[in-house]
């Protein structure tokens, strides 16, 4: 069923796939990716974090430009270590909220100038979603900007978990990785109180269930 999504894609582009992916890259028109972009080649030697499997290709590209690019696996490190330690009265885990934290997100005081977040928090436990955007907030730079992808419907094939690859176009390629199970759907206002005190919200609107935003620090 996911495969036969990507196979429906004429113009799917086989790549060799990395470790933690499978199948052909799809690609996908981005708004928020070419304003993005434009930054990243006007403003050389930014910090930038891209979440999800190692991507080889996001690295060269993101490095040949003169930035420097930092690693971090939110899900994968979410859901492949014991990080509930009990439950409470109402049966509900209890999450160790700051060793995850610690764990995934340790920058060793760097701080970032661009967090390409992708679609992680549709993904994510609920107990770790505002410690994540919140660590990311305390650990990026005036003018810091956050890239996110939102679904807007949590069943069908357009809910799969994907890896987001760069090109140098107004698009994205997306490739099929390790699926988790999606948690929850984000409308425009609960996007808006996630993301309280941050400076700017712009939105984009894209047609395949998935809302594209970028928030400034």
């Amino acid at each position: 069923m996911l495969r036969s999504w990507f196979s429906k894609k004429q113009q799917s582009t086989l790549a060799q796939t990395a470790p933690g992916t499978s199948g052909p890259r799809v690609p996908r028109h981005s708004g928020a990716w070419s304003v993005i972009r434009k930054r990243l080649k006007a403003e050389p030697g930014l910090r930038i974090i891209d979440t999800g499997y190692t991507s080889p290709s996001n690295i060269n590209f993101l490095t040949d430009m003169g930035h420097s690019v930092f690693m971090a696996d939110l899900e994968v490190d979410a859901y492949g270590e014991n990080w509930i330690t009990g439950k409470d009265e109402d049966d509900n885990p209890i999450w160790n909220v700051e060793g995850y934290v610690n764990h995934t997100l340790n920058f060793s005081g760097r701080t970032f100038d661009l967090v390409l977040l992708w679609s992680a928090l549709d993904y994510l436990p609920e107990p770790l979603v505002a410690p994540v955007v919140a660590h990311f907030y305390a650990n990026m730079n005036p003018g810091g900007q956050v890239l996110a992808f939102f679904h807007t419907k949590t069943q069908g094939e357009e809910a799969v978990r994907c890896r987001f690859h760069l090109t140098d176009r107004d698009e994205v390629e997306m490739q099929l990785t390790q699926q988790f199970p999606i948690q929850r759907s984000f409308t425009n206002r609960s996007i808006e109180r996630l993301f309280a005190g941050w400076s700017g919200h712009r939105q984009f609107l894209a047609k395949d269930s998935v809302s594209e935003v970028i928030m400034t620090r």
